[in-house]
């Protein structure tokens, strides 16, 4: 697949976030905040009744995402804002779309908008991402 200005990336889908992997996760970030474990924590805090996904984890799935829709290129960086939480049992979509190809410093750099969605309409993350594209 060629890759320019215009094209979509994704969807990555995860159907089902899954609590037991966010206690994982968070022995593997050292992070102890019990809303990543404890529903009741999540309904002390005022902020729901499941568990709250890391936030590192979403920039994972947009990593996985850029990995799936582009495997030849290499990813320069990534830019993102949380803008929502993510709970156990969510189902998300992860896309985004390249803005702009352009060659810098010898290199076809793609410019990208990327996202999560959770199914029901929170966005839960969006920023931009830089690809480095392989030479056609």
């Amino acid at each position: 697949m060629i890759l320019s200005a215009g094209s979509e990336l994704g969807p990555w889908t995860v159907d089902h976030v899954d609590p037991d992997k966010m206690k994982v996760f968070a022995e593997v970030l050292a992070d102890p905040n019990p809303i990543h474990l404890d529903p009741q924590a999540v309904i002390d805090a005022g902020l729901g009744d499941r568990v709250i996904n890391q936030g590192p984890a979403s920039f994972g799935y947009v990593l996985n995402m850029l990995y799936e829709a582009a495997p030849h290129a290499a990813i320069r960086d990534l830019n993102v804002r949380l803008t929502a939480n993510v709970f156990g049992g969510d189902r998300i979509t992860v896309a985004g779309t390249i803005e702009s190809v352009d060659e810098i410093e010898g290199e076809r750099r793609a410019s990208c908008r990327v996202w999560v969605d959770v199914e029901g309409g929170r966005r839960a993350l969006q920023g931009t991402a830089t690809l480095v594209l392989p030479v056609e």
